[in-house]
């Protein structure tokens, strides 16, 4: 297996298509993270009941953030992906936040994309396509999923596919 953290996401980020890596499928309990050492996903963590990851949870490759790992991405689509899945999306915009452990603040924004192939999701160009509700509960996810962790997370607001691309360009790194 490839490492996936080298996979290049490019595809035409000016005009918001990129790839990302699906870690945990939506609707599930169990959160699974991509190692590089292993080249293999390893189960990270579990919700608990009643608690799932409301869309599909991944990364995007070759890039990092702030907190030390590759950019965040949320990917809505008509049925939840494998875990492990590289996923064409179309980019809708960005979740900005900032998170808080242990004295230590860093940004840790949640790109929002759809799939590239999506039938039920195909007009969404832009976040705001997605109305102010779901964006909302979106991060109120985040917001109780870190606090079961110890951590702070604060969302403070939202933007385009246009934000979501320049996160994208400042937070790529070169091939290794």
């Amino acid at each position: 297996m490839t490492d996936l953290t080298s996979i290049d996401p490019r595809l035409n980020v000016d005009d918001g298509i990129c790839r990302v890596v699906v870690e945990t499928p939506m609707g599930s309990r169990s959160k699974y993270t991509y190692e590089p050492e292993l080249r293999a996903l390893e189960l990270s963590g579990l919700l608990p009941a009643g608690m799932s990851f409301p869309l599909d949870f991944g990364f995007v490759p070759r890039t990092l953030a702030e907190d030390g790992d590759p950019l965040d991405i949320l990917v809505i689509g008509d049925e939840p992906s494998a875990p492990g899945c590289v996923v064409q999306v179309k980019l809708l915009g960005v979740i900005e936040a900032e998170q808080s452990e242990e004295g230590r603040t860093v940004r840790n924004d949640r790109l929002i994309a759809r799939t590239a192939l999506s039938i039920n999701y195909r007009d969404a160009d832009d976040i705001a396509d997605l109305g102010s509700s779901f964006v909302d509960h979106l991060g109120r996810f985040f917001v109780n999923y870190n606090a079961l962790k110890g951590r702070r997370f604060r969302v403070l607001g939202t933007g385009g596919p246009q934000r979501a691309c320049e996160l994208i360009a400042a937070a790529t790194r070169p091939p290794d």
